[in-house]
Order: C-alpha cells, then structure tokens, then sequence
C-alpha cells in the first residue's frame, strides 16, 4: 500500500493554515480602512494644519468618551494584530530551522508589543 498524505493522517506544517487567521486578517484589515477613512475626513475638514488641531483629532471626545484615542488605540491594536499575522506566516513559511524562527517570532512579538505600548503612552498622554 502505497504512503500518501491523503486523510487524517496528512502532515500540515506552515503558517496554521486556519479560518482563524484569514478572518482575523479581513477584520484588521477593515478596521484600519474605517479609521482610515474617519482620519482623512478629519484631516480634510480641519482649517489648518497646526499642533492643536492634530492634538485635537486624537484627542476629541464624543459623549464624554474619549473617542479619539481610543479608536486611535484600536488601530494601533489592530494594526500590531494584523502585522503579527503576516510576519510569523512568512518566518513560518521560509525560514527552516526552528531555533531561528522561534527567536525571529519573539523578537517580532517583542517588538510589536514595544510599539504598541510606545504608541499607546503617546496616545493617552495628549
């Protein structure tokens, strides 16, 4: 009988090759267009190109809410989210030897993490 990876027993290795991740991908990438789209409207309605103003657009409060940092925030998260995907299933589908991969994915981890936290202080601190 002939070996073939045809069943339950097929050997699947890569980039987890999931509905999770194609759909957590299409979610980040949507919301990060829907920001998109809400930044450039703002930009394209504010007078003048000054700090204040800038300030203001992440800074802006919508029923005491601070609405501006938080869907500033959420693109941020959604964005780190989003390049976490795309980066580990290309250290997953082309780089071979697993010491190697592992670290690249930390170092990425780290770094997106260090990014997020940096945005974020930089958010709320307006």
């Amino acid at each position: 009988m002939a070996s073939n990876n045809i069943g339950n027993r097929r050997l699947v290795v890569g980039a987890h090759y999931g509905a999770k991740d194609f759909l957590a991908q299409r979610v980040t990438a949507i919301i990060l267009a829907v920001y998109t789209i809400i930044f450039a409207v703002m930009a394209l309605l504010t007078p003048s190109f000054t700090y204040e103003s800038w300030v203001h657009m992440f800074n802006f409060r919508w029923g005491g809410v601070p609405a501006g940092q938080m869907l500033a925030t959420l693109a941020v998260l959604a964005t780190a989210y989003h390049a976490w995907i795309g980066v580990r299933d290309i250290w997953m589908d082309y780089v071979r030897p697993a010491g190697l991969r592992l670290a690249l994915q930390v170092l990425t981890i780290l770094w997106l993490l260090g990014a997020v936290v940096y945005a974020a202080n930089i958010l709320w601190s307006l």
